[in-house]
C-alpha cells in the first residue's frame, strides 16, 4: 500500500456520508459564508469576547478561525486551548464548550480545517494537513494575534472530537499505524466504515509504510472525545503522548462503536488517562444542543438520543473540561 493510498484509505473513515459521517455541521446545512474582508473588532457577550480570524497558511488557502477569551484584562498571561472539530464541521462546532472555557479564564482558538468542513470536502483525505493546521493556528495565536501578549506559551492545551480527537492525539505525538485498517476491516466487514473501504478497494494495494504525522511539543494537556481511527494507535504509536489526557467515550456510540475506537487509545496511552464513559450517550451528544433551524437541517446530529439529556450532559462535560485544564495547565 503506497503512502498516498494509506492516507486515502484511512481517511475514508472520516469522509462524508449521508448516514455515517461524523460532521459537526453537515454540508447541507446553510450557514453564513466566511468573511473575506479584514476581521471586524471583537464582540462581547456575557463577559466573553469573540473575534473571527483569517490565519495565513503559507502557500495553502488561509484558515478560517475564531477566538474566544475573557473580556476582562488579566494580571497575568492566560492558558491557550486549541480545538479541532469533527469531519464536516467548522470553527463554531463546539461553541458552548469554547464559550464556557473562555468564561473560565482561557483563551480558546478554533479553526475550520481546510478542505474538511461543511462547505468543502475536497481534502477530507488530508489527515496530515489536519495536524499541521493545528500547529499553524498555534503559531498564529502566539505570533500574529493582536492579543498574543496575553497568552502563556508554556500552557497550551487541545480539545478534539471524533476526527478532531484523532487529530489532537497525532499532533500531540501519536503515530498511527494505518496498516491496521486492513486487518480491522477484514475482521469487521459489516462495519459501515469498512464497507466504505470496500468500495475503494483500489487503495488496498501493496506498498510501503505510512508517514509520521506532524507533532507539536507545545501541547501540554489534551481532552479527546470519541476519537476516530482509535484502533490505529498502538502502545508504540502513543509512546510519546505523555501529556495528561482526559478521554471521553459515548456508551451508546453507533458511529464509532465500542471496543474499536476509544478503548485502544485508553489502553495504549503510556500515562493512564482520566477516562470517562458516559452510558447512554450517542456519538453526537458531544456536540451542543441544536437550534431549531439546525435540527431541521441536520437530524442525524440533532436527533435526541432516547433517554439521554444532552443539555444536562454538556453542563457536566464543560465543567469537567474546565477542571481538567485548570489542573494541568
Amino acid at each position: 500500500m503506497s503512502t498516498a493510498a494509506l492516507i486515502a484509505a484511512a481517511s475514508i473513515l472520516l469522509a462524508p456520508s449521508a448516514t455515517v459521517a461524523t460532521p459537526s455541521l453537515p454540508q447541507s446545512t446553510p450557514q453564513p459564508a466566511p468573511q473575506s474582508a479584514a476581521p471586524a473588532g471583537p464582540t462581547i457577550r456575557d463577559g466573553v469576547a469573540f473575534s473571527r480570524l483569517t490565519v495565513a497558511d503559507g502557500d495553502q488557502p488561509a484558515i478560517e478561525a475564531g477566538v474566544w477569551y475573557p473580556a476582562e484584562t488579566a494580571a497575568a498571561p492566560r492558558p491557550l486551548i486549541v480545538v479541532s472539530h469533527g469531519n464536516g464541521g467548522d470553527f463554531r462546532s463546539h461553541r458552548d464548550t469554547v464559550q464556557a472555557l473562555a468564561k473560565a479564564g482561557f483563551v480558546v482558538a478554533t479553526l475550520t480545517h481546510t478542505g474538511d468542513n461543511w462547505r468543502d470536502q475536497s481534502r477530507a483525505t488530508d489527515i496530515v494537513g489536519r495536524t499541521r493546521q493545528l500547529s499553524v493556528l498555534i503559531d498564529h495565536m502566539l505570533g500574529q494575534w493582536d492579543g498574543r501578549a496575553g497568552i502563556d506559551a508554556d500552557r497550551i492545551g487541545a480539545f478534539g472530537f471524533s476526527a478532531g480527537g484523532f487529530t489532537v492525539l497525532a499532533a500531540a505525538g501519536g503515530d498511527p499505524d494505518l496498516m491496521r485498517l486492513v486487518d480491522h476491516c477484514r475482521a469487521n466487514p459489516a462495519f459501515y466504515d469498512c464497507r466504505l473501504v470496500g468500495q475503494h478497494s483500489e487503495t488496498m494495494n501493496n506498498g510501503q509504510d505510512a508517514p509520521r504525522l506532524p507533532h507539536d511539543a507545545r501541547l501540554k494537556a489534551l481532552v479527546v472525545a470519541a476519537p476516530a481511527l482509535g484502533f490505529t494507535f498502538t502502545r508504540e504509536g502513543l509512546a510519546h503522548v505523555t501529556q495528561p489526557v482526559q478521554l471521553w467515550q459515548a456508551g451508546a456510540d453507533q458511529i464509532l462503536p465500542s471496543p474499536f475506537y476509544v478503548e485502544p487509545v485508553r489502553d495504549a496511552l503510556p500515562r493512564p488517562p482520566e477516562y470517562k464513559r458516559i452510558d447512554g450517550a450517542g456519538h453526537f451528544d458531544f456536540m451542543p444542543p441544536c437550534s431549531p433551524e439546525l435540527a431541521a437541517n441536520a437530524p442525524m446530529i440533532c436527533a435526541p438520543t432516547p433517554g439521554f439529556d444532552r443539555a444536562a450532559f454538556h453542563e457536566r462535560l464543560n465543567s469537567e473540561m474546565i477542571r481538567f485544564f485548570k489542573t494541568h495547565l
